[in-house]
């Protein structure tokens, strides 16, 4: 009888294997184990991450238009973007001094390829080099030819492009700021062709809720950009960014699990003054191969946590690297269940997401 069992699992089991395996031209969906991108659905890739599962799967790869799931007529501050820490610093961006690059990069896509795929906020690190602004990945304030990416009215043309392209969409810009050119960042964001969508400083409420998107879109205010000089604010009338959100400690700091301590900059999540939440999820060293599995539950965890911390205030900009790398959902399904809790109106929270997710929602994280 055994013998006989044996074989009956040797025959069974493959047939199994295959049913399971079955999918392909495009028909794959998320979780489902595929060997190329083409196997997949549209929203979806192929991909591996050795750290969370074995073999290859079907991978969200674009977020769902937060503004499509009800509506674009609620405050700004009530939706969720998917943000990318240093927008960037791209793998494979080629040298743009003749010098060869020795920095750190924290991205895969270019700018175009993000904002296609629901990115919504960029973080930029903006530098004097060169007599013009530039994005480098530096330090202590000054950009060199090994730590310099391209220059800034690149990838602002990029953004531009985009905004033209999509006249109902919103683009929030963080910039780390070493700009000290007078009027510098005025001048690079003008020649991008960029102050016809600028969102003004004078409608930023320092309390309370933001402008509907319905009348920031009717009134093509559709850039938001914020920097981390304060002075800025005054002479070129760009947000100082902590005058209008808190956020958390970026880097290894920001990932310790059970505490969400905020940046030295900002003040304290819990200061309701300030209607924008930014949450960091990121290392302080980038490691490629494995932020799939940050991006996961990690990523879950963290924004849970920081909700507590921000006074019971859901985030607003999530910051990640590498941003298309989870184990399934990942930092997609982050922005989409956040949106589903900002949107929905219900107390109900898991039924609220599934009912406007369910599409998107993988098995494990539908539980959240």
């Amino acid at each position: 009888m055994a013998s006989v069992l044996l074989l009956l699992l040797v025959i069974i089991l493959p047939l199994c294997y295959c049913v399971d395996a079955a999918c392909s031209d495009g028909n794959c969906k998320l979780d489902d184990e595929c060997s190329s991108n083409g196997d997949c659905e549209p929203g979806f890739y192929c991909f591996s991450c050795p750290h969370g599962y074995l073999g290859s799967k079907c991978v969200r790869s674009s977020i769902t238009d937060q503004f499509s799931l009800i509506n674009n007529s609620m405050p700004f501050n009530k939706y969720a973007f998917l943000t990318t820490h240093n927008s960037f610093a791209i793998d494979g961006e080629p040298s743009h001094t003749g010098v060869r690059r020795i920095t750190i990069t924290n991205q895969e896509d270019r700018v175009t390829q993000q904002l296609k795929n629901g990115v919504r906020g960029l973080m930029l690190d903006t530098y004097d080099f060169e007599g013009d602004v530039w994005l480098c990945h530096s330090f202590q304030g000054h950009c060199y030819d090994f730590t310099a990416f391209e220059p800034a009215i690149n990838t602002l043309k990029e953004i531009a492009a985009f905004l033209s392209a999509n006249p109902t969409e919103i683009v929030t810009l963080i910039l780390e700021d070493y700009v000290k050119t007078p009027k510098g960042l005025t001048k690079v964001f003008t020649q991008a062709g960029l102050m016809k969508f600028w969102f003004p400083v004078t409608r930023m409420p320092k309390k309370g809720d933001w402008p509907l998107v319905s009348d920031m879109v009717a009134k093509n205010q559709r850039l938001l950009v914020f920097t981390s000089v304060r002075y800025k604010e005054r002479s070129e009338g760009i947000a100082y960014q902590w005058n209008y959100m808190v956020e958390n400690q970026y880097g290894d700091g920001g990932r310790r699990a059970g505490r969400c301590p905020h940046r030295a900059e900002s003040s304290p999540l819990n200061d309701k003054s300030k209607s924008l939440v930014l949450v960091n999820y990121f290392r302080s060293a980038p490691l490629k191969l494995i932020t799939c599995e940050d991006n996961s539950g990690g990523l879950i965890d963290m924004l849970q946590t920081c909700r507590g911390a921000a006074g019971n205030r859901w985030g607003n900009f999530v910051a990640v690297d590498y941003y298309k790398r989870s184990e399934g959902g990942g930092s997609f399904q982050a922005v989409d269940t956040l949106n589903g809790k900002l949107l929905c109106g219900c107390n109900d929270v898991h039924a609220c997401v599934v009912k406007n997710f369910s599409p998107f929602l993988s098995r494990t994280q539908a539980n959240i």
